[in-house]
């Protein structure tokens, strides 16, 4: 994956996972919500500065964000110990490597985990009413 793309999904990412629109994300940087659309789409890139500024809102480093390193959160020089990624975040790298059809497919298998995970509570729940005190 080239740096174009890993950013425009990494921003992408981090703007969903703050719970942020392209509008508020645009506001906070002074631009217009179709620039963050152009960013997240891979038709623009951002300035240095600009970069920058989104590091900044998701305490990150520019680096992440263009894809020089794997470690996301910005530390201070006193926390330099590197932590491996997240199961999370090795999994949404991964998926979004795949090919759109087999995203499609990774999202049936978790609906059908999804399904198992509430069956074996409501086992467990009914296990537990039917228990004698």
């Amino acid at each position: 994956m080239n740096n174009i793309s890993l950013f425009k999904y990494r921003l992408k990412t981090l703007r969903k996972e703050y719970k942020m629109t392209q509008e508020n994300l645009a506001e906070k940087l002074g631009l217009v919500r179709t620039a963050i659309a152009n960013y997240e789409t891979g038709r623009t890139t951002p300035d240095a500065e600009t970069l920058s500024l989104i590091a900044d809102i998701f305490n990150t480093t520019t680096d992440y964000l263009l894809g020089r390193t794997d470690i996301r959160k910005r530390v201070n020089n006193s926390e330099r110990i590197e932590k491996k990624p997240s199961i999370k975040d090795e999994l949404s790298e991964e998926i979004h490597n795949l090919s759109p059809q087999s995203q499609e497919e990774i999202k049936k298998l978790i609906d059908l985990y999804k399904i198992k995970d509430m069956q074996d509570k409501n086992t467990e729940l009914s296990d537990e009413i039917s228990k004698p005190d």
